[in-house]
């Protein structure tokens, strides 16, 4: 496959990636050329963003979830259509599940796609030292090749111009840089930042952003990408006939879903129909299983907690609920945040509150029992992200497989956990549940 693609890296979070990324796809976009976005490793905020630029669904890609062949075939759905592809990256370029991101990083993501790298720097405190920087970035891993830098956060045609003539002394590019404005700032909260539906940049603020970048420059550099090879991957192809039903919570307070793992269920014959525990008062007829992803209920906790009619239905619902992160903590008996108390679904015992400090990382998982994504002793990926406890309560839905950590409540209908699992990295979790939700049919 010859498909122009490449990868936005920063040394770090928080260098402004997101920013830079949704700027170069806009600038692409406006150009006339189908661009589809990609990101590196466990993230649905980010994605948002770059949806709202490339007018496109981004995809994840993520190393220690997926196997190189099963990776590159994600990536290969995803650019469908496409005349190109950009990669942003996640955290540090380096930065992965290991301390020498061998797994879990923009890194691997680069290698495993031979796509050259953009090194996005926040220079709002520096000037020559950007050139050590991006010589150390440069010569630390010689598989990846670095194609130059873009500078964010710069205070003034002349900083740029010394942050240019210091990358030139190293043979670095300079690819161009964004000011230091406002405008250009996307806010953030507890998870990251905000969603695309409540704060991006503006479509004038793209364009006046992208007259100090190198658009052409960095489209020529996607474009020198080599051929990508196909190799033979374990993901189901096809498509399978019809036979359940799943409704999908989707609100302003569950929208947490990869794309990918939808897809999947739909070509194992799923239909899945959007419902809204925030807006809606009953369950989408005839469905066979619920999935309630995660999100920001601790955001509508008084709207959740009101809408009894949802929550007498999910109460009276007899088929398989899967459930992960902000949906087990609006299963649980109640959730408790800075505005108070709040009664929610009661499915699965014990109550949820908020904290101040996070629970983050990638999970290694196994089934203590049988339930509807898998089997006892069935294993799985996924990664957790939460700013709510709750106590665990028996019987648990998962062990860790890398320590004793029990987690999440199955009691062979409801499985709902802290745990986001990847269904592509085991299809056979999705081809469980949808088996499951199909026993009675499609009603």
């Amino acid at each position: 496959m010859k498909l122009p693609r490449l990868v936005v890296a920063a040394p770090s979070s928080g260098s402004g990636k997101t920013t830079v990324a949704a700027v170069l796809l806009a600038a692409w976009r406006a150009r006339g050329r189908v661009v589809q976005p990609f990101k590196a490793g466990p993230d649905y905020i980010d994605p948002t963003h770059l949806a709202r630029a490339a007018g496109r669904t981004p995809r994840n890609l993520d190393g220690w979830f997926l196997d190189r062949p099963e990776l590159l075939e994600v990536f290969r759905r995803g650019v469908k259509g496409a005349a190109g592809a950009l990669v942003e990256g996640v955290m540090g370029l380096f930065d992965g599940r290991d301390a020498l991101g061998r797994e879990g990083s923009t890194a691997q993501v680069a290698r495993w796609l031979d796509a050259p790298v953009v090194l996005v720097v926040d220079a709002r405190a520096m000037a020559g030292s950007i050139a050590a920087l991006a010589r150390g970035f440069r010569d630390h891993d010689p598989r990846l090749r670095l194609a130059g830098v873009v500078a964010n956060r710069v205070g003034s045609e002349r900083h740029a111009q010394i942050l240019a003539e210091a990358l030139e002394s190293v043979g670095v590019p300079f690819l161009g840089y964004l000011p230091r404005s406002p405008e250009l700032e996307l806010p953030e909260r507890h998870l990251g930042l905000v969603l695309a539906g409540e704060r991006t940049l503006e479509p004038e603020a793209w364009a006046r952003a992208a007259a100090t970048l190198e658009v052409e420059a960095l489209w020529r550099l996607a474009r020198a990408a080599p051929p990508l090879d196909a190799p033979a991957h374990r993901l189901p192809t096809g498509r399978e006939p019809l036979r359940a039903r799943i409704a999908v919570a989707r609100d302003a307070a569950f929208n947490f879903y990869y794309p990918e793992a939808l897809e999947l269920l739909e070509q194992l014959g799923a239909e899945l129909v959007p419902f809204s525990p925030l807006a809606g008062d009953a369950l989408p007829a005839g469905a066979d299983a619920l999935w309630i992803g995660g999100g920001y209920p601790e955001l509508y906790a008084r709207e959740l907690a009101a809408n009894r009619g949802m929550l007498e239905a999910l109460r009276r619902f007899e088929g398989p609920v899967y459930a992960e992160c902000g949906g087990l903590m609006y299963l649980s008996e109640a959730l408790t945040t800075p505005e108070g108390r709040f009664a929610m679904a009661g499915l699965v015992p014990g109550a949820a509150r908020m904290q101040e400090r996070p629970t983050l990382g990638y999970r290694h998982v196994e089934a203590l029992a049988d339930g509807p994504v898998a089997k006892r002793g069935w294993r799985a990926k996924g990664h957790a992200f939460h700013y709510s406890t709750r106590p665990v309560v028996e019987p648990a839905a998962w062990r860790r497989v890398d320590g004793a950590e029990r987690e999440g409540y199955l009691d062979g209908r409801v499985h709902a956990s802290y745990t986001h699992l990847y269904f592509p990295a085991a299809p056979e979790l999705a081809r469980r549940f949808v088996a499951a939700a199909s026993r009675g049919g499609v009603r």
